[in-house]
Formats: C-alpha cells, structure tokens, sequence
C-alpha cells in the first residue's frame, strides 16, 4: 500500500490499496479556494496588522480580506477579494474572506443592484492591494538595506532581485503596518494579473455544498422569536381579526397588529405557521380592486392617449411616415412578475434600549439601517446592520419592507425577533415587475431603409417604461419615443435588469419584423443601423458603437449565423438579439428545431463585452444564469391578478423554466482592457428575443406577448 497524504488538513490526498487490488484517490476538492468567515475564536486567533479597509494581515501569513457588498449569487464575495489579492500578489490558498457588516465610514455603496458593485470598485480595490503591497516591499527593503525599486513580490513573499532572499508577507506585516501610507502607488498592468481573468471557486462553495450556516433563514440566535404577518391584498385594509384560537396553539407567544398587518409570534416556525392559518381575518376595500383584465384595457387605453410624456424626439417623424414606402406596426405585452427568490424574505431584529441589532439577507444594508432610524426616531449610528448571503434577490431585497416588519416586531414583543416571509408571502406580498405594453412603428422607402421610428410604452407602476437614448435611437432621421403610466395599489419595483427585461425582447423582436419587411437579413439590418449611426449620427449616441458591432461579430462567428444545417440538411432556425444595458454589451443567438410539430430550444451563444474579466468561471455563470432567466420567464412566467388578489401563490400556479427545457447555452467573450462593467444582468435582456426570433424561423409565427406559453395560438405547441 502506497500513501501520500498533505500535511495541511484542507488539502488532503490520500492514494490506498483496495483489497480488490485497484486505487482510490481522495482529495479535498476545495483545496485551491480562499477560506470563508471563520468562527469568532479562529478570526481572533489570526488577528494581524491592518493595512486598509479591505485587508489585514497576520504574523503567520494568513491574509484576511474584507468584502463589503451584498453576496446575492452574482459572486461579488469572491471577486472582490481576487481584485485585492490580484495587486496584493497574494497566495489565493492562504486567503480568509470575511464578508464585512455594514460601515460607512470604512467603505462606499455597499449595494448589491444595477451590476455597479464592480465598476464602482475596481480600482478601489486595485488601489487597496497595491498599496499593501508596496508597504510590505518598503518594509522588507528597510530591513535588507536596500533600495525598494530592487524588490519584487510573488505568492505571498518580497524578494530580493540581486540574490535569493525573500520574506514572506506574514514576517513584514507588523513592520509594514507602522510605515507611513503611499498616496500613490502604481498598479499592474493588465497582461501581468496572475489571478484576475482565471477560473476561481466561489469562496462559499464549501458551506453551500455542506449545508453549514450561511444564508438568512440559517442564522439563529438563542432566545430569539419566530413571526409570520399576514398582510392584506391590495387596495384592502384589516377590518377586523379573530385570533383566540391562534394564541391558544401551542408555542405561541403573542398575536399583534400594525400598520394594516397580523403578526404571529412564537417558538418555532411551523408553530407560528399553524397559528397564521389559524387567524379568522375579514378585510375591507380601501383602494381600487384592480384585476388583470383591467390592466389590459388599462394598458390599451394608454397607447392612444394624447397625454403621453415624450422621451425623446429626432427629425419630422410625421413627414417620414406620410412619405415612406411600407410602415410596420406592431405591439407588445409583458406581463407582472414575481421575483421568486429561492429564499423568502427574512430578517433577524433585535430592538434594545440602547441600540438595534439587524442581521439577515439585503441588497441595500445602509437603507435597511436608514428606514429603521427613521422608524424608531434613533439615531442611524445607533443600529448594525450584519450582512448574510442571499439565497437570490433579482431586484426584490432592494426594499427594506421586511426588515422594518422584523423591527416593529421586535420592538412591540421587546424581544429579539426572526421574521420570515412564507413562500406564499413572497409571491403575493410584491413587489413586482411592472406589466407593459409597447407599440412600436417603422417606416421604410423604397430601398428598405429605416426612415422613421416611434416607440409607446405603457406602463402599470413603472414610470418611463423606455430607454430612450438605446439602439436604434441616433441611427434614424425621424424618431420618436414616448410613454405613459397607471399609477396602481398594485406595488412593483425593480426587477432584474429593471426596464430592458421586457423592453429589449420587444425591441429586438420588432427589428426582425422590420428587417423581414425590408427583405434584409436580421443581423446585416442591425449592422447597418449601427453604420448609420457612426457615419451620420442623429442627436445623442449612449452606446458605443464599436463595442455593440464588436459582439455581433462575436455572435455571428460562433454561432455561424445563416450557415448552420441540420440532421436532415436544413438550415438550422437561428434567431438574433442584441442589446446595451448595465455598461455592457451581448448579442445573442437562439436556435429552435422542430420536433413533432412543436419548436424545441437547441442552444443559445452568448457573446459578451463587459470589459475585463474577473472570474471566468463566475462570468460564465452568471451569463448562464441570466439566459436560463431571461428564457423561462419569457416563456412561462406571470402574475395575474382579480380584485387586487394575486392569483398565483406558490409554485404550482407560477411556472419556471424546468431542466429539461434549458437549452445549452455557450458563451464567449471579448476580449479587451476595458475596465469591468456589470454582468449580473445585461445578458437577460436580449434573451427573450433571440428565441422568440428563433421560434418565429422554426414555425412562421410571431411571439409578441409572454408568456409564451399564454399566446393562443402558441398554446398547443408550446405546452
């Protein structure tokens, strides 16, 4: 018997006979990872010299890097840290990441939403690991005697060009800490990262896959209280509520009300669940009760109004319409969504005379601090706010709602107090997407040039339902785009990808209409537009137009646009997508096939411009994500509502995407020295598009409405 076994304990390998004669090969998969959040007794036992904000480091070499912003999937706890450690020229395996509790003071824009965490960050970030850094390079070349600009670092040590001596980071880090910050410092360049641009595990990988605390609804505090509310549907009030036989269930502590709502505390969760069930509640209209068939005429009605607010306005648009050669005009529904995270709200509160304690799952920590001063008249220092991983978010744990739910509880039962949403909660509680529809119009002469453009959208609860300045806009003489809102009871707000979630599958749907129109192909229709708007561009360009035809070429070359053919011979039906949102840009290609009689998703390419890239197997990922996203909620989902009750309540009225239905999605990126921008959402958009488009090659028929699967003469084929 042979045995090789690693010293360290994380990495163990292990090689041992088997009786049968054969091997067995065992190892710790997570070997190469960062560490993540240590018990409080091993955090005090690494306790080292602090360099910034975002690191310290101690006299064993263990590095301890901060990360500020919200985890809500899209792995910013772990490419925060690669961005430190890059500059830094760490050792990743001897890194602890530490997920930071809200400060202020320490840190700016600890948010987790719009994909700005890293655009805001990045050079923050570079800066933070440089200039450690060059400290401890400072703090070496003091000790060897020699000049700084003779000493490089590498892993995790200083060393000496001239002959072969090096420190490692852990024996200069007290002496660094004490010399005099650089206030400036240089940074790599690009071609010389180790650590940035590579595959790296999410540093929460081996607590996922083991189970161990991490999320929200993980965190348990001794002593601490369950509740559950029941809040009313909208435009209803409580009229009145019957609760003895709720108080008398065992392990309940107490049944009070506030603001319109019931709340259940208790010891356990499914204690307080079987009480909720229990209440005798009767509600009131206070509001208008608004149904999904009144949003539609609702919705309709807005489309011909006179009062729309206009967004923006190039050339005569009317006297390009009288004089063009054919007009295509089209609408578009999308429907209200919910944002259906994995985990329901929840939110851990613990209300003191001399200050609040909140723990739990937000994307905005600071106005989750904020909205609690406020509510309690205290002054915002005087609460913490302690940050957990979010098990998804999408837009939702943008509000605060639930938090200040957990802290009127906690408040009224003068007791630490865990509040948790049921999933029925979350999906009839809000908020959600904003239900629209568009009108589009396109006028085109003789030759199939796009002349003229107009654009309504109307809206239920989202403001300007457009974005007025994205493509096509300034690559068309005559154009037009406007919009007008229904203000609801019904309470909607951000969504991922807010806005250009619907409005790019819309878009680029109709642009195939137009191309078709024009004889042209879709992508060369596209290309096109966007040499217009270089050679002779009208009013304000937003978009870079380069960036934008630098991933149609992607998508074009990888997917091998108009050349596929099938099995049987026949071309393959591809249909495109391109779209700018979040700095970045993607162009999308979906591909359909026909199998008995119905259209079946073989693959999306997506190509991505989102700068440089941090994480590859992050990046991938999130892309992945985002199309698996984009395509099941264009095909399946929706909220509908009657009399101001939403009609879907859990998962077995509100459909996702299933596994066998997720088509195979390759991505590719380009490959530039452009500083990072978002990435968590800008590659939904295009994705409802480049299917429909897809579906529309495969079978002749336009999707303009989602769901999909709602459209009627799709509802055979598609179900």
């Amino acid at each position: 018997m042979q045995t090789l076994e690693n010293t360290n304990r994380r990495g163990f390998l292990k090689i041992a006979a088997l009786t049968s004669g054969g091997l067995v090969l065992g190892f710790n998969w997570t070997k190469t990872q960062a560490a993540t959040a240590l018990s409080d007794a091993d955090v005090a036992a690494l306790s080292g010299a602090e360099f910034n904000s975002y690191l310290s480091i101690n006299p064993q070499g263990v590095i301890t890097i901060l990360s500020p912003n919200p985890e809500v999937g899209q792995g910013i706890k772990t490419a925060f840290p690669i961005v430190v450690a890059e500059e830094l020229d760490a050792d990743w395996t001897k890194i602890v990441v530490e997920q930071a509790p809200l400060d202020t003071k320490k840190f700016e824009r600890q948010v987790a939403g719009g994909s700005g965490s890293i655009p805001h960050s990045w050079k923050r970030l570079r800066t933070a690991g440089a200039t450690a850094r060059q400290m401890l390079m400072e703090a070496a070349a003091k000790r060897w005697n020699v000049p700084v600009s003779d000493c490089t670092t590498d892993k995790g040590f200083v060393l000496h060009s001239g002959d072969n001596r090096k420190l490692s980071y852990g024996e200069l880090a007290t002496d660094a800490s004490q010399l005099a910050v650089p206030t400036n410092v240089k940074l790599k360049e690009i071609k010389d990262f180790k650590l940035i641009g590579t595959s790296i595990r999410n540093v929460d990988n081996p607590k996922i896959t083991t189970g161990k605390p991490l999320f929200g609804l993980d965190f348990y505090r001794e002593g601490m209280l369950f509740a559950m509310l029941q809040r009313p549907a909208f435009g209803y009030k409580l009229k009145s509520v019957d609760s003895a036989a709720a108080k008398a269930m065992s392990g309940i502590i107490d049944v009070v009300t506030f603001d319109n709502n019931i709340a259940v505390v208790g010891k356990s969760t499914w204690q307080v669940k079987k009480a909720k069930d229990a209440l005798k509640i009767e509600w009131e209209k206070a509001d208008t009760l608004e149904s999904s068939a009144d949003h539609d005429r609702i919705l309709k009605e807005l489309l011909d109004s006179t009062n729309a607010t206009v967004r923006r306005k190039d050339g005569d648009v009317e006297a390009a319409f009288k004089s063009a050669a054919k007009v295509v005009k089209s609408e578009y529904q999308c429907p209200f969504l919910s944002h259906t995270p994995l985990e329901p709200m929840n939110f851990f509160a613990h209300v003191r005379p001399d200050g609040v304690e909140l723990v739990g799952p937000t994307q905005t920590p600071e106005l989750a601090r904020n909205e609690t001063a406020k509510l309690l008249g205290i002054s915002p220092d005087k609460v913490t706010v302690q940050l957990t991983r979010m098990g998804g978010g999408f837009g939702r744990r943008l509000k605060a709602d639930y938090v200040v739910e957990a802290v009127q509880v906690s408040k009224m039962m003068k007791a630490p107090v865990k509040l948790i949403w049921t999933r029925e909660d979350d999906m009839t509680g809000g908020s959600y997407r904003p239900a629209v529809r568009y009108r589009f119009e396109a006028a085109l002469d003789a030759q199939g040039n796009m002349i003229g453009y107009k654009l309504r959208g109307a809206s239920v609860n989202a403001g300007n339902a457009t974005r007025e300045d994205n493509f096509p806009a300034g690559s068309v003489d005559n154009l037009l785009i406007d919009s007008a809102d229904h203000k609801s009871p019904i309470t909607t707000g951000p969504w991922r990808a807010p806005i250009t979630n619907f409005l790019a599958f819309a878009e680029q749907s109709f642009l195939d209409e137009v191309a078709q129109a024009a004889g042209k192909d879709p992508v060369q229709f596209r290309l096109e537009l966007l040499d217009k708007a270089k050679q002779k561009p009208v009013g304000a360009i937003k978009y870079d137009i380069d960036r934008m035809k630098g991933v149609i070429d992607l998508a074009v070359e990888k997917s091998g646009w108009g050349k596929k053919r099938g099995a049987d011979g026949k071309p393959v039906a591809q249909g495109f997508s391109v779209y700018f949102s979040h700095r970045s840009y993607v162009a999308q290609v979906g591909e359909a096939v026909m199998q008995k009689g119905k259209p079946v998703l073989q693959k999306v390419y997506s190509a991505a411009d989102c700068g440089v890239i941090i994480n590859q197997s992050g990046s991938q990922q999130q892309v992945r994500g985002c199309v698996v996203d984009g395509i099941g909620h264009a095909m399946y989902g929706q909220i509908t509502f009657k009399d101001g009750v939403p009609q879907q309540k859990n998962f077995n009225e509100y459909r996702l995407i299933r596994l066998n239905e997720i088509p195979e999605v390759e991505v590719h990126f380009v490959q530039n020295e452009i500083e990072p921008t978002g990435l968590g959402e800008p590659s939904l958009p295009p994705a409802g598009a480049a299917i429909a488009n897809a579906i529309f090659k495969a079978t002749g028929k336009r999707l303009r409405s989602q769901p999909f699967i709602e459209q009627e003469e799709f509802k055979d084929i598609l179900s």
